[in-house]
């Protein structure tokens, strides 16, 4: 035992420990660096995956979905029995993970990020990594980052096309300053669909940036803005340097942080183009899943499936899912007053 310990030891980070700008000393700095990513989708599931194999000595993943068989085609960790099981992404990661190394401190956290969560986790981090699908995270995340001064890394995929970009405190322009040059809005993956080359190379960018980051090779960021299109072989490279913003509310000579002020946070949101509203309580809760689902099947005669994290139903053409951190989901619907009163009728 002790023999095949030495030679995990050895030879686990071996081949990393060769690349000359990382060696011995940049592997060290890798077990010691704690990284946040928000987001176990396509993206989050291919950055945990990569900086859980590097060494990386804590990685802390937040999400707030669960495994659906759409996501099997592009987001690695998952299996079909998590998909059967409806288990939360965060989870789902944390298992898979947890099982391919086990020298990294890895959580999963099944949440939603609201100012609360990213004070709660992003406090003690070296580095935030974006895997989002909507641009209210990402500029919270911005905010947050900037305030404390925490590099952190947007990426952004869907179709054949990609975005990625470190934003560093003081030194790159922000998102905030960016709007301009971004596009908000537009297709999304429910929408335009997406192939996985896309998500893997948004990813590849990221992890790169990230690996320079952290193994203190600063001078060999990018620094610009990467976008690309692998299906009709565009790539393209952008300094956006002109665009830091001296009056930015966020990183400018008197910043505000408005997006860590929570009356600016939605409670009702429809989830990045699919047929979906999400609730979020006022203030957060927890949901007793295992009473309530006893009570819903008793007073409406209808089945309640579940796991330790949520349960889920069907209520009339409506599938709800129940989280236990008080969220809920409503599939079959757009329109946020319709899932408010679904959710009224069924929960009173």
């Amino acid at each position: 035992m002790a023999a095949n310990e030495s030679m995990k030891g050895n030879d686990r980070y071996s081949r990393q420990e060769l690349y000359a700008p990382i060696g011995k000393t940049g592997q060290r700095r890798l077990q010691d660096s704690r990284l946040l990513i928000i987001g176990a989708g396509a993206l989050g599931s291919t950055l945990a995956d990569t900086f859980v194999r590097a060494g990386v000595g804590d990685v802390t993943l937040i999400d707030r979905d669960y495994v659906e068989w759409s996501n099997l085609q592009r987001q690695q960790l998952y299996t079909e029995q998590d998909a059967i099981d409806r288990l939360p992404k965060a989870i789902a990661a944390e298992n898979r993970l947890k099982a391919i190394q086990s020298e990294t401190v890895i959580r999963g956290v099944v949440a939603d990020v609201t100012v609360y969560e990213i004070e709660e986790w992003a406090y003690d981090r070296d580095l935030i990594l974006d895997a989002t699908d909507n641009f209210d995270t990402r500029m919270l995340i911005n905010d947050y980052a900037l305030k404390h001064g925490i590099p952190w890394i947007y990426g952004a995929c869907v179709g054949s096309y990609g975005l990625s970009m470190m934003i560093e405190p003081g030194i790159t322009p922000c998102m905030h300053c960016l709007l301009e040059t971004i596009p908000k809005g537009g297709p999304t993956c429910d929408t335009a669909g997406i192939i996985a080359p896309a998500v893997q190379m948004v990813a590849a960018y990221q992890a790169a940036e990230a690996l320079k980051w952290l193994t203190g090779n600063e001078s060999a960021l990018h620094r610009k803005l990467v976008s690309f299109d692998l299906w009709t072989n565009q790539h393209t490279s952008i300094s956006v340097q002109a665009a830091k913003r001296a009056d930015c509310p966020s990183c400018g000579s008197e910043p505000t942080y408005p997006y860590l002020d929570a009356s600016n946070h939605r409670k009702t949101e429809i989830l990045c183009g699919r047929d979906t509203v999400q609730i979020r309580p006022t203030m957060k809760d927890i949901l007793p899943l295992e009473s309530l689902a006893a009570r819903l099947e008793a007073s409406h005669g209808m089945k309640v499936k579940g796991n330790p994290y949520l349960i889920s139903l069907q209520w009339e053409q409506f599938r709800i899912v129940l989280f236990r951190d008080g969220r809920m989901l409503v599939h079959g619907t757009k329109d946020p007053a319709e899932a408010r009163k679904i959710v009224d009728r069924l929960l009173g």
